[in-house]
């Protein structure tokens, strides 16, 4: 059983650091109580900015679009390997899988910080300073006798499985903000449980934790219970009208597996609703395990209704449709969802599969291997106003539904009845493909196919042109590339990406063309800006003139030099 007396919390608030030979003192020197806080290597920075940019969900927003327009400091006039570059790196006691999270101006322990969230595999939570690099607060969410989970057969997820998907922030909930966090660990048995932390301290707030468990009837038949040893929270935590999303996919593929969202309050974790999106996909088969829900790491997108959207992978899929048009036993494999949460609860409202479901299940082609991005509102070439969800997967075609009427199945339409489909202008199925959620800013749809180079495509009358209008000279191998953009509202615009090589490398191109580099960590003389080998599924966050980026053994700080 959990217990909160197992909990090890270090706290640094308000121990003095001594900058010296360009590194950060170890806070352990302060002699306070706890763990010694990891070095925190550093070179001298800028003084801190605080414009008021908080980044508290995954891709920034709920429409996943990965945008921070509240940028006044990095600009492409200074984003450059002469004033940029890695101003210190966040040691962690893991890999760092999840987003970094953000938040200006937060008080902790009676000073005012900007505080960089970072959680790691090793089920550690960690709250530093984010100019200075001091550790705030690190958190352990192992119970007594409890470690980090395991790889489960595979290498999915090594050497240890705790906190994979990123958390989410509510900087109103609770006394003094909540950081909501999904962790698996094992103690001879699997556990995964929602936890509720404290911003400015790391406690555990709501009586928590909450074990996730789960039962659902199958409308074909028989009980589906969620084993939290079967499943891991790959896909980013969503938080909407009060709820908390949590969404699932399977551990190597192992079958049996079917695809959970399971929905807590936030005030009290108390679970309010569960959907199983391929109830009898209980096969063991590409095409008849599953679908899973994993998005590479990508997050639901919610709109202003509270629907959420969501890409499934490959799995089960009854092509024998209702009265409808849903499909009968409700399976719903390589699938574009649409879920009404009306009431409290959680239904597909609609969807959109491709008319190939059957044979790119088969092929182990996810569609659900990329993450879905809503798009503002659009005028179309008649003046209607278009509502529109972008995704793309392994098969390397970018799909345009129209989230009013997405277009259900049809077997023989070749995707005819969504708004738009670009076909394999992102890879053909061999190879290529993506394992990313893209970004969006001022008209334009960024994607960073595996393999490929990062890709503009603008939109113009509620279309996306049929290529890409710029690209990157630099290629990223698998998994690709996670753009994310900064901007001053429309002007400045930069997009990030992040190499998974070894080792890693980030970029910054001029949005407005992607063959203008701006910048690359592997520019410097004498390795100045490396930062370690890289790790796959990583969003760089941008916020306050900085860039962390998450790595294998913790948050790599880039800003400007002077």
């Amino acid at each position: 059983m959990y217990n909160r007396i197992s909990r090890r919390i270090s706290m640094r608030a308000g121990c003095a650091c001594v900058l010296c030979s360009g590194l950060i003192a170890g806070l352990g020197a302060c002699g306070h109580g706890g763990s010694a806080a990891p070095a925190a290597q550093s070179q001298p920075g800028p003084p801190a900015v605080t414009s008021g940019t908080d980044v508290v969900t995954y891709k920034n927003d709920l429409a996943r679009t990965g945008q921070n327009l509240t940028e006044t400091v990095l600009t492409p006039a200074n984003v450059n390997a002469s004033g940029f570059g890695k101003l210190r790196f966040l040691a962690t006691d893991g890999k760092v899988d999840a987003q970094p999270l953000y938040l200006a101006a937060l008080s902790v322990q009676g000073a005012t910080h900007n505080v960089v969230f970072v959680a790691t595999e090793n089920d550690s939570v960690y709250a530093f300073d984010a100019d200075s690099g001091a550790l705030l607060w690190h958190v352990s969410l192992l119970g007594i006798g409890e470690t980090p989970s395991g790889p489960h057969a595979c290498s999915q997820i090594t050497p240890l499985i705790g906190i994979t998907s990123t958390p989410v922030i509510d900087r109103a909930a609770g006394s003094h903000g909540t950081l909501y966090v999904v962790a698996m660990s094992n103690s001879g048995a699997d556990h995964q449980r929602l936890h509720a932390l404290d911003l400015t301290s790391g406690a555990e707030l709501l009586a928590g934790p909450r074990d996730i468990t789960a039962t659902y009837l199958a409308p074909g038949g028989g009980t589906r219970t969620f084993d939290a040893g079967q499943y891991a929270e790959r896909a980013a935590l969503l938080l909407s009208r009060g709820v908390i999303y949590t969404s699932w996919t399977s551990h190597c593929d192992i079958s049996p597996y079917t695809g959970w969202v399971i929905a807590y309050g936030q005030t009290n974790l108390a679970q309010t609703a569960v959907l199983n999106v391929a109830p009898n996909g209980t096969g063991s088969g590409a095409a008849t395990a599953g679908p899973a829900i994993w998005m590479s790491g990508g997050g639901p997108a919610a709109d202003a209704a509270g629907n959420i959207y969501l890409l499934t992978a490959n799995g089960a899929f009854e092509t024998t449709l209702d009265a409808n048009g849903f499909p009968s036993n409700a399976d719903y494999g390589n699938s574009f969802l649409k879920l009404s949460t009306a009431g409290g609860g959680l239904s597909v409202a609609d969807y959109f599969t491709m008319s190939n479901e059957v044979s790119e299940s088969q092929a182990d082609l996810d569609l659900g291997s990329g993450g879905a991005m809503l798009l503002p509102d659009l005028t179309d070439s008649t003046s209607t106003i278009r509502h529109l969800v972008v995704g793309a997967g392994k098969d390397g075609n970018i799909y345009l539904v129209d989230r009013e009427a997405m277009g259900k199945f049809n077997a023989q339409s070749n995707n005819s009845q969504i708004w738009q489909q670009l076909t394999q202008v992102l890879g053909d199925g061999s190879s290529g493909g993506i394992w990313s959620t893209p970004a969006y800013f001022n008209g334009t749809v960024y994607y960073g196919p595996s393999g490929g180079n990062l890709l503009a495509f603008p939109l113009g009358s509620a279309r996306l042109a049929a290529s890409p209008s710029s690209a990157s000279s630099a290629r990223f191998p698998y998994p690709g590339t996670f753009p994310a953009v900064s901007a001053n509202g429309a002007s400045n615009g930069i997009v990030w990406a992040h190499q998974n090589t070894n080792p890693a490398v980030l970029y910054a191109f001029d949005a407005g063309n992607l063959g203008h580099e701006l910048y690359d960590s592997s520019q410097a003389a004498n390795g100045r800006d490396q930062f370690g080998a890289g790790n796959k599924f990583i969003t760089p966050t941008i916020a306050d003139g900085k860039v962390f980026v998450g790595t294998q053994t913790g948050v790599a700080v880039f800003g400007l030099l002077h």
